[in-house]
C-alpha cells in the first residue's frame, strides 16, 4: 500500500527505509489510490506547469481589468517600476506572483493549488526559480509532486479553504508548498525542506480571510506576492541549517488549532477584517448594484 500522507515524519522515515527521493511517495500515491498510469501523471505535471507559465504571462503583458474595479493591472506596474527595491530577481518575483493570481481575479486560467485564491504563489516561485538557476522541467515537475504531498499532510492537520482556517490555510499552505519546492529544486536534504515548510507556517499563522466585497481580489492578490516572498526567505532560512525549533507536524497542527478557534468573520464571510472597513463595505454596495445592473441588462 503507498504511504497516505499523514504526517511529514512518516514521509521522512519511509524516504529514508526505502532509499527514495522525497517526490516518489507522492507519484505511488497518485498510482496506487487513484488509479493514475505514471506516463498520464508526468504529462499531467507538465501541463499544469505550463498553464502556471502561461497565467505569470498573461498577467504581465494582457489587460488585466476585473469587473470590480480592483484589480488594475498590478503586475505589469510592479514589472515595469524603475525604482527596485531590493534586486531585478525579487521585482520579478514579485510581478510574477501578482500576474498569476490577477489572471484567476479576471477570470483567466490558473492552476489551483492549492486554491485558486493561492494560485499565484507557486507560479511566481517557480518561474523566478528557474530563469534565475536554469532549472529543468523535470525537477520542477518533481517538485510539484512534492508540494502536493505537502498539500496532502496540511489537509489533514489543518485545511487548505480560507472557509475553514482563514487565509493561512490558503496563501499559507501555497507558501509552505513553494518554500518545499525551492529547497528541493536546489538541492536541499528533506529536513531542510520540511524546515523550510515549518519556517513558512511558522510566518502565516493565523492570517485571516477577508476578501473586500467577497472576491478573491483584495487583499488576496498582494498576500499572494507577499507570500511568495516569504516562501522564498524560509527556503534561504532552511537551506542555511537555521532550525525551525518546532517541527513541521506541530506546526502544521498549530495552524489546524489557529484556524478552529478563529471566528467565523475572519473565515471568508466578507464580515471582517478589510472587508468590514468603511471601504471596503462602500466597495461591496458598489460591486453589487454593479452585479444587479448587469443582471438587468441581461
Amino acid at each position: 500500500m503507498s504511504f497516505l500522507f499523514e504526517d511529514f515524519k512518516g514521509w521522512k522515515a519511509l524516504c529514508e527505509k526505502e532509499g527514495t527521493l522525497l517526490f516518489e511517495p507522492v507519484l505511488n500515491y497518485e498510482i496506487e489510490q487513484k488509479g493514475a498510469q505514471e506516463d498520464d501523471i508526468w504529462s499531467g505535471l507538465e501541463k499544469a506547469y505550463q498553464v502556471m507559465k502561461e497565467a505569470v504571462e498573461t498577467g504581465l503583458t494582457e489587460d488585466m481589468s476585473s469587473h470590480s474595479g480592483m484589480i488594475k493591472n498590478g503586475a505589469k506596474k510592479v514589472a515595469q517600476n524603475k525604482t527596485v527595491v531590493l534586486s531585478k530577481e525579487f521585482q520579478t518575483l514579485i510581478s510574477s506572483a501578482l500576474a498569476a493570481k490577477e489572471v484567476n481575479s479576471c477570470m483567466g486560467r490558473v492552476v489551483a493549488a492549492p486554491t485558486a485564491g493561492a494560485s499565484g504563489i507557486l507560479p511566481g516561485v517557480l518561474t523566478t526559480m528557474q530563469k534565475i538557476h536554469g532549472i529543468e522541467d523535470r525537477k520542477i515537475h518533481e517538485a510539484l509532486l512534492i508540494s502536493a504531498g505537502i498539500a496532502l499532510i496540511l489537509e489533514q492537520k489543518a485545511s487548505l479553504a480560507g472557509a475553514v482556517g482563514g487565509c493561512q490555510a490558503e496563501t499559507g499552505s501555497a507558501a509552505a508548498m513553494a518554500s518545499g519546492s525551492i529547497v528541493y529544486c536546489l538541492g536541499g536534504t528533506i529536513d531542510q525542506v520540511f524546515n523550510a515548510v515549518a519556517v513558512t507556517l511558522q510566518c502565516m499563522l493565523g492570517l485571516v480571510c477577508d476578501p473586500v466585497a467577497g472576491l478573491v481580489e483584495v487583499p488576496c492578490v498582494v498576500r499572494n506576492a507577499s507570500a511568495a516572498a516569504i516562501a522564498n526567505s524560509s527556503a534561504q532560512i532552511a537551506l542555511s541549517d537555521v532550525d525551525s525549533v518546532i517541527p513541521v507536524d506541530e506546526c502544521a497542527e498549530a495552524m489546524g488549532e489557529v484556524g478552529q478557534s478563529m471566528e467565523t468573520r475572519y473565515k471568508e464571510t466578507a464580515l471582517g477584517g478589510l472587508a468590514a472597513t468603511k471601504t471596503g463595505q462602500a466597495i461591496s454596495k458598489r460591486v453589487l448594484i454593479q452585479d444587479i445592473d448587469m443582471l438587468d441588462e441581461d
